[in-house]
């Protein structure tokens, strides 16, 4: 069985794909993540159904995700 926090540890600088609970999507790298899968993300952009929204260097709170994608 693969746990969550093993996904996350091998995707450490890597570029992701978020999907939080409120509909938005969130790409950029990860940079770190915590217990809780909290996570530092850098470089990210905000997508919505209208726009893309560069946010720069975020902390996500791991209860906001939804699904995690590897690009």
């Amino acid at each position: 069985m693969t746990l969550p926090l093993d996904i996350l540890e091998k995707a450490v600088n890597q570029h992701l794909s978020l999907l939080l609970k409120d509909g938005r999507i969130i790409e950029g790298k990860l940079s770190g993540y915590d217990e809780y899968m909290n996570m530092v993300l850098e470089d990210v952009e905000e997508i919505t159904e209208e726009t893309k929204k560069r946010l720069g260097r975020i902390i996500l709170r791991g209860n906001n995700v939804v699904s995690i994608s590897i690009k």
